[in-house]
């Protein structure tokens, strides 16, 4: 009898064993599933897959940069990976800044600190990168002027931000952040 008990101990310890594994197996499953569908619109995803650029990129018109309606970029939100679609733009000097509106209250910023290791997504290609938060003024009117002239040629059928007029001034919640080659 008492080798019946420790038997079915055991059955019971593998069956709660194989299910918690099952469990965890899915979890990691749906969420590498997850990341290869999202950041969706206004949905953040998980990790960013493409082909790795480890290149260094010193002037960002050489990319794909002001082709794309969106960027994606992931970050590292404590021991999660968090990826934002939002605009990018090189100025004409290759400089490459991120644009984001009513900054002060999104997720993502507040997570962002000095030369934040990041992963930028432009098309299939994934760059590894640092970014800033830029407050130099004439910096940030740099990068604005190349979002408006950006937006100027987007096409109309599959842009998601509205085109601006030429003229447009900068807002005054409206945050940039300058991305640099990390390899």
């Amino acid at each position: 009898m008492n080798e019946t008990v420790i038997l079915k101990n055991n059955k019971l310890k593998m069956w709660i064993g194989g299910g918690v594994l099952s469990v965890v197996l899915s979890g990691i499953a749906g969420f590498l599933v997850f990341s290869s569908l999202c950041p969706c619109a206004v949905l953040p995803g998980g990790l960013l897959f493409g082909e790795r650029v480890d290149a260094p990129v010193t002037d960002w018109n050489t990319t794909t940069a002001n082709q794309e309606n969106l960027c994606q970029l992931q970050i590292w939100a404590g021991i999660r990976p968090h990826s934002i679609n939002l605009n990018c733009m090189a100025t004409p000097e290759g400089e490459l800044f991120l644009s984001c509106s009513v900054c002060d209250q999104k997720y993502w910023a507040a997570r962002v600190e000095a030369d934040e290791p990041a992963i930028l997504r432009l098309g299939g290609l994934v760059y590894p990168v640092n970014i800033n938060r830029d407050t130099d003024p004439v910096a940030m009117d740099r990068s604005f002027r190349a979002r408006v002239l950006k937006l100027q040629h987007t096409d109309l059928e599959t842009m998601v931000t509205p085109r601006p007029p030429p003229d447009q001034e900068r807002f005054d919640r409206w945050w940039t952040f300058r991305v640099t080659s990390r390899s």
